[in-house]
């Protein structure tokens, strides 16, 4: 169906969910309760084969620029490798959406994470104040605490001591910084445009969630990850989401059946607090867009929602969960109480309140996956694959339609300049700038036009991938490449490789070209590199 005519440039509002896996909400398949981002699927356009960069730096580096990661400086994490790795901070060369929009008359928000400059605590050029963002809440830092986050910040001023309110929850306040900006928007710029980046941590670890969110939850996932991976698949079958050619792929070999899980009734209660922060996000989605609603700026507005990489299964034992948090994010040692804060994950220490810091480790991860195999840092569908909806009313005309052409982040810079009108520069602050990479979404969302030529690339600590129409290329980092027909098998369990050298030799090729050009650093320098400064590898 053609494209609604609109009388304005829209509105963009992008919604960022930090390591949420692939079929965890209620559209995709899963069981959390999430009306809010169901109903804007309902009225909206869900994408099936939508890729994310496999790493929260990397994946928002490339969301907010349009550029692979390795071009924009963070190729692992928002950590300074150089002068031999990575920066780890946003180059100077790339720009980001909310600079190009700007400049193009848009008011721009940030309300949430940032993670894209190695300096989280010194007002730096890398910023998002200095990135095109004329406001900013949130924090500089890639995790922490949802109830004394570290690095808050509001502009460029440090607000750590707002999280000491009893009632502070950084999900909330997330939502609510969004909701504000939205009202004091439509009071003092009601004739311009607005791009609003709302960037959660929910439910990145650790697992912090409100009581009665949690309580919603009990018993919902006590049936365990087995049964629940198998219904997963049947709802998205149902919802035409998943092929039914396409296997479950089978439990990760390092996960018991459910029916060995000693500790059951806390196996479930890990995931039940997983849910109870999707649901919270769910909830302040549903505030963001009733702003929206009542300031009369929804019909204009094109709203997306996504995930920045596959779920998360990183075990955090509590042997060595002090060390592992402490290397890489900052914390309390206290509550705001003067409980002593307990990381790690154990059986004797129920999940979700602020005194604990725990995961949900790779049996959740599986089943947040579902139906794919691997997790965030890889490559394959679980690592990559995230849900996408985008709505618009004004500019898309299908309620409830379904796109399965393949995208990734790199495309969401290329819709923005499709839909705002907005021009790209050539170089900034006297620096070339690279072009996009990507291609706009808007084909794809008005009428499911495929590009069975284009090429997509990804890597992430070694490990790589290639897709071009029906074959995908991946590697897993130092294993060899396997090859997939992901139109007869998504779900990765039927390695061709052998069947088809020319297709491998291509796609390699191919990869080699798009790394060399996009500054890709091997992993063995990367290796070296930090075994040379007697440094660990970046692990959140």
């Amino acid at each position: 169906m053609a494209q609604k005519t609109h009388p304005r440039r829209p509105n963009i509002v992008l919604v960022l969910a930090d390591d949420m896996g692939y079929s965890d909400i209620g559209c995709f398949g899963g069981e959390i309760d999430t009306p809010n981002l169901d109903g804007l699927a309902a009225s909206g356009t869900r994408l099936s084969q939508f890729y994310n960069t496999a790493r929260c730096s990397p994946s928002r580096a490339s969301l907010i620029t349009g550029l692979h990661p390795h071009q924009t400086g963070i190729g692992i994490l928002n950590y300074d490798d150089a002068p031999d790795g990575y920066p780890g901070t946003l180059s100077e060369s790339s720009v980001t959406i909310a600079e190009v929009l700007r400049e193009s008359g848009y008011e721009t928000y940030l309300s949430g994470k940032w993670h894209l400059s190695s300096s989280i605590h010194d007002v730096a050029d890398s910023w998002p104040t200095r990135r095109g963002f004329s406001h900013f809440y949130g924090t500089l830092e890639g995790a922490g605490s949802y109830f004394q986050p570290r690095t808050l910040t509001r502009d460029e001023q440090n607000i750590e001591d707002e999280a000491l309110d009893p009632a502070f929850y950084y999900t909330d306040a997330i939502s609510d910084a969004a909701v504000a900006y939205v009202t004091e928007h439509s009071a003092l710029r009601a004739s311009d445009p607005l791009f609003m980046f709302v960037s959660y941590t929910a439910p990145h670890w650790p697992l912090h969630a409100i009581e009665e969110d949690v309580a919603k939850y009990a018993g919902r996932f006590s049936a365990g990850w087995d049964q629940l991976r198998r219904e997963r698949l049947e709802r998205l079958v149902a919802m035409g989401i998943i092929d039914k050619a396409w296997d479950l792929t089978d439990r990760d070999p390092r996960v018991p059946g459910w029916e060995d899980v000693t500790d059951q009734e806390w196996e479930a209660a890990r995931m039940a607090v997983y849910a109870a922060q999707v649901d919270r996000m769910d909830q302040g989605i549903g505030r963001i867009v009733s702003s929206l609603e009542s300031e009369g700026m929804m019909d204009d507005t094109l709203f997306i929602f996504l995930s920045d990489n596959g779920g998360c299964a990183e075990e955090m034992p509590i042997e060595t969960a002090k060390d592992f948090v402490t290397t890489y994010v900052t914390f309390d040692a206290t509550t705001r109480d003067g409980r002593d804060v307990v990381p790690g994950n154990d059986p004797s220490i129920l999940p979700g309140d602020e005194a604990t810091y725990a995961t949900y480790g790779r049996p959740w991860a599986n089943l947040s996956n579902t139906p794919f195999r691997e997790y965030k840092h890889w490559i394959h569908e679980g690592g990559i694959s995230t849900p996408f909806i985008a709505h618009w009313p004004n500019g898309l005309s299908d309620a409830s339609a379904l796109r399965s052409q393949p995208h990734q982040l790199t495309d969401l810079m290329a819709t923005v300049l499709d839909v705002s009108g907005a021009s790209y520069p050539t170089e900034r602050n006297g620096r070339p700038v690279p072009a996009p990479e990507g291609v706009s979404l808007m084909p794809t969302l008005v009428s499911d036009v495929s590009d069975p030529e284009r090429f997509l690339f990804w890597e992430h600590e070694g490990n790589a991938g290639v897709r071009r129409g029906r074959f995908k290329l991946v590697r897993k980092y130092p294993g060899d490449w396997e090859l997939y027909d992901v139109v007869e098998d998504r779900t990765e369990l039927r390695d061709i490789s052998s069947q088809h050298p020319d297709v491998v030799a291509e796609f390699s090729r191919a990869y080699d070209e798009w790394a060399e050009r996009c500054g890709v650093i091997a992993r063995e320098r990367v290796l070296e590199l930090y075994a040379s400064r007697g440094k660990g590898l970046p692990s959140e």
